[in-house]
């Protein structure tokens, strides 16, 4: 089971070290393959004034100490085309925001470099439209076909995070899961699935109790991995804290999912 798991974004060098030392276990854990997830800039934020990272450069330079100390594989967003190549000397997993799943030269430059690509599938997008997101990264390695097998022999991973639904909530449709895995293996984003954009207060809501139950709908219908974001106090997050899981709680779901998987037989 992929697991991408970490702080929204990187708040600091002491929290990134805090949060890394205790995700240690799934990195050990052979029934894992784990990625440790953290952003170096929030590019998205809805105000001005919320805090977004430390940036491109000093984030690069965490995420390294990060990969050096602990030997972690290293997932993180990218932006802009020309930060792609500068993040690839780093990271292992090119992550692909929701919102610029359809952004063409982003896709293009991710399917470049030789590191896994993650699309995010937007809020706005049907499941089926993601095979012409997949198709852009597979045609930059050669690649013509747009299948399952094809993107896993690739490197290309579709992530289901939610569509909107009204205005100030996601939903989780758990057909996409199916539709989008003929394109590609899948991740079940279960955190961000669980926000409520536009609050009118400058920052994104959320209810973090429904992620176990929405990560359990999604290990029973089928999926490749899941992705989490963690934090040892999520209330006071700089990002993201109200979708957030603890950190202990991610030990229970984490293997209550492995047994669901198990029985369902994926």
């Amino acid at each position: 089971m992929i697991l991408l798991a970490g702080p929204c974004v990187i708040e600091s060098e002491e929290s990134i070290f805090k949060i890394a030392q205790s995700l240690e276990r799934y990195h050990n854990d052979p029934r894992f393959d784990f990625y440790f997830k953290s952003s170096f800039d929030k590019a998205n934020r809805t105000s001005l004034e919320s805090y977004r990272g430390p940036g491109l450069e000093e984030g690069l330079r965490i995420l390294q100490k990060v990969k050096d100390d602990f030997g972690y594989k290293i997932v993180t967003d990218v932006h802009e085309s020309y930060q792609v190549p500068i993040a690839a000397e780093v990271i292992d997993m090119i992550q692909i925001p929701a919102f610029l799943c359809r952004q063409t030269d982003l896709l293009v430059a991710a399917g470049k470099t030789d590191k896994i690509v993650n699309i995010k599938k937007g809020q706005f997008m049907t499941p089926g439209d993601m095979q012409f997101s997949v198709k852009k990264v597979l045609k930059t390695r050669g690649c013509d076909e747009v299948s399952f097998e094809a993107s896993q022999k690739h490197g290309v991973l579709l992530c289901e995070r939610g569509s909107s639904f009204g205005y100030g909530n996601l939903v989780v449709d758990m057909r996409s899961l199916v539709i989008m895995r003929q394109f590609a293996p899948v991740i079940f984003d279960a955190t961000h699935s669980v926000q409520m954009p536009g609050t009118g207060t400058g920052k994104t809501g959320g209810d973090s109790s429904m992620v176990p139950h929405l990560a359990r709908a999604a290990a029973a219908v089928g999926v490749d991995g899941f992705f989490f974001e963690t934090h040892f106090d999520p209330i006071c997050a700089l990002s993201d804290g109200p979708n957030m899981l603890k950190l202990e709680q991610l030990e229970a779901l984490s293997e209550t999912l492995l047994k669901i998987d198990s029985v369902k037989g994926n």
